[in-house]
């Protein structure tokens, strides 16, 4: 290391030098000395950080913004003064109404563009004779100006007895008119430097007011565009900008700059909607397929303005969302708010959330079919759960839930589903297949007794169903449990249930994950009467949701954003009330917590006589028939030997899962509770085997199935 040796030498002001050693300090530096940067470098590196500077930047802008508005305010002014002098503007209304298809509006333009051309040429053929007439009029004026003049001065010579006067108005008159023109001599310098600067002001004030400068010149406030509301200047814009060419030129043709696309602009709930009829040669699909420039030339994020086919022929509907009110939560459902509330199965309508309008969206379930799709943690189960706690309040219905996420979102049923299976094993896929097999039964029963029966609803509700079809397992016969072939256990009985099922209200609902033809088969998911999806991936999900027709007319359910739009679903269905045209309507669902849900079917149950939930239990214990039965009877006095059954199958698939009418009177028989007839169909009666169990446990006496 090298030392650096400075001297200093302490000299008084004045006087001799003093005989005293130099004061020496030595400095030995931590790093070796920074080398050194040319000048040319560090100069560039100056004026890159000044031209990259946000003040710099934003003086380069103001000085293009006020430049362009002054010259686009010039071509404004010429524009409008060429429109005035030709007959530029009738043209364009005519090619206007020509595109229209209104031949009568057409029509109408040409004949004042008729008029406007027999009147200029009247103008033009008097300018051949004005220079004749002028002279003429200017002779007659100053001869008979001079004449007033004169009489006046004769007047006043009379009256002052001098001669005079007589010249006296005339020779003010002159000196007037050399004031005037000593005052044109004086403020022509100004006037000429004024004159242009005032022009200048003139085109920029015009420039400024149509904004006639790029969006990159204009101000930060107006170049975001945050909130700004949509008027039809702003859509028409949007749409020129779009990039598709016979649009933009088919506006550039019209007299009135497009607007005569435009409906009326309507507000619609936490947004507004206008219709656009496109001029000839432009397709609806054209402007669907660029939501997002449309979007943004709009000055709104993508998922807050929607594009839609109403019933008028070359005509898209938009429905553009204030900046920011998507992200608003909607409020509580009525379900929570209204204690009172009830259900209807048969005439009903579930209030399930608000469309994009803001009014109630109120979903029908009588005999359809239910299909619930999308992304996972997006709000799919407690979308699916708040219609079934809806429905939940009409005591007449009844319900079989197998979730198969098992984490307890279906917990608040126990005591009101009969059959409740949570689980995401294998065996509880297993289970809820047997369950849905079952649910065919019963369908098949009801469609086998006398024409006329009405039957209470069955909802077979199975969440997280792309378990069940993807589940690998095999029975004895080698049948699978999952798949989507003939073969497959949980698939035909799905199907078996959408043939028939809701005729005699056996009804399927499933809620699914990111569906594909693995998770989610092509013939179940065209089963569903009511399609519903939350936030999915691609295009072709959404078309496996929600079906190609939907898509077409406008369904994107991909556009909704994972993780921000929970519970907003996209919904096709024909129970629901879908503005005329259109394939599907977007629907944002209320938010039911554990605890509300909780709440409501505490509400379920006291309408209820009581229901007694079946588990699944572990295979291979020894089972009390007798004390099975008391079990499945619940509170109820009786049940018809067939529910019984299909309680007790529910209950041990392994034990009870193949009895008859005749096993089941074997079991009861020996304690003098056999089934008998009531209304002329076999009932168990709780009476019998609840004395039957007393009897039976006072003789100490047990009985086990086999």
């Amino acid at each position: 290391m090298t030392e650096n040796v400075i001297s200093f030498v302490k000299t008084p002001p004045t006087g001799p030098v003093p005989d005293v050693a130099p004061t020496v300090l030595t400095v030995v530096p931590d790093a070796p000395p920074a080398p050194l940067v040319p000048l040319w470098v560090r100069s560039g590196r100056a004026v890159k950080t000044a031209v990259t500077h946000e003040n710099t930047r934003s003086a380069a802008r103001a000085v293009a913004r006020h430049s362009l508005y002054t010259f686009n305010g010039g071509r404004i002014v010429a524009r409008r003064t060429w429109d005035g002098k030709t007959g530029a503007r009738y043209e364009r209304m005519m090619r206007t109404a020509e595109a229209a298809g209104n031949l009568e509006a057409a029509e109408e333009w040409e004949e004042r563009l008729q008029r406007f051309r027999q009147a200029r040429h009247h103008r033009r053929m008097d300018l051949l004779h004005a220079p004749v007439e002028v002279a003429k009029g200017i002779g007659v004026g100053v001869g008979v100006s001079i004449g007033v003049l004169v009489a006046l001065g004769v007047v006043m010579a009379i009256n002052n007895h001098d001669v005079t006067d007589v010249i006296t108005p005339l020779k003010a008159t002159i000196d007037f008119i050399a004031l005037l023109i000593r005052i044109v001599q004086v403020t022509w310098g100004t006037a000429i430097v004024v004159g242009p600067l005032l022009a200048l002001l003139a085109l920029w004030t015009v420039g400024s007011k149509q904004q006639a400068a790029p969006q990159w010149a204009l101000p930060a406030n107006v170049r975001n565009g945050e909130g700004e509301p949509v008027t039809p200047s702003i859509v028409v814009k949007a749409l020129r900008d779009l990039g598709v060419p016979a649009l933009r030129n088919a506006i550039k043709d019209m007299g009135d700059a497009g607007a005569s696309m435009l409906g009326p602009i309507r507000i619609a709930g936490c947004g507004v909607e206008v219709d656009v009829t496109l001029p000839s040669g432009v397709s609806t699909n054209e402007v669907q397929g660029k939501r997002r420039k449309l979007a943004e030339n709009l000055s709104r994020h993508e998922h807050e303005v929607f594009i839609t086919i109403p019933v008028a022929a070359r005509t898209v509907r938009l429905w553009v969302a204030d900046s920011g009110a998507l992200d608003e939560p909607i409020g509580p459902s009525p379900l929570v708010t209204d204690e009172t509330m009830i259900a209807d199965y048969t005439k009903g309508r579930a209030p399930w959330g608000q469309d994009l309008r803001g009014d109630m969206a109120a979903l029908s379930v009588y005999q359809r079919h239910l299909l619930i799709t999308g992304l996972s943690n997006q709000g799919k189960t407690v979308a699916l759960r708040s219609l079934a706690l809806w429905l939940a309040l009409d005591k007449s219905v009844q319900f079989w839930i197998g979730d198969l996420k098992g984490v307890g979102d279906w917990n608040m049923f126990d005591g009101l589903a009969n059959v409740l299976i949570q689980g995401p094993t294998d065996d509880h896929v297993i289970q809820v297949t047997e369950m849905v097999e079952d649910a065919v039964e019963e369908m098949n029963r009801r469609i086998q007794a006398p024409p006329g029966t009405v039957f209470p609803a069955l909802i077979v509700i199975v969440d997280e169903a792309q378990m069940a079809f993807m589940c690998p397992v095999v029975d004895d016969e080698k049948r699978p449990y999952g798949g989507s072939k003939a073969t497959s256990r949980y698939f035909m009985a799905v199907r078996k249930i959408h043939n028939q099922g809701r005729a005699v209200n056996v009804l399927m609902w499933q809620g699914t994950q990111d569906p594909t033809d693995q998770n989610l088969p092509k013939l179940v998911r065209e089963g569903a009467h009511t399609r519903a999806s939350l936030a999915l991936g691609t295009e072709s999900q959404a078309r496996m949701a929600l079906g190609d027709k939907a898509v077409d007319g406008g369904a994107a359910p991909n556009m909704l954003r994972p993780g921000l739009d929970q519970g907003t679903l996209v919904l096709a269905s024909s129970g629901i009330a879908i503005p005329a045209g259109q394939a599907s309507i977007t629907v944002r669902t209320h938010y039911i917590d554990d605890d509300a849900a909780e709440a409501i079917i505490v509400r379920a149950k006291a309408m209820r006589d009581g229901v007694t939930t079946l588990r699944v239990v572990d295979s291979g214990e020894q089972r009390d028939a007798l004390a099975d039965i008391a079990t499945v009877l619940g509170d109820k006095p009786r049940l018809f030997t067939q529910e019984v059954l299909q309680r007790l199958a529910a209950l041990d698939a392994d034990i009870y899962g193949g009895w008859t009418n005749g096993d089941l009177k074997r079991a009861l028989e020996p304690h003098g509770a056999e089934p008998y007839k009531s209304d002329g169909r076999m009932v168990v009666g709780a009476e019998r085997v609840s004395r039957a169990i007393t009897n039976r446990d006072g003789e100490g006496s047990a009985s086990a199935a086999e």
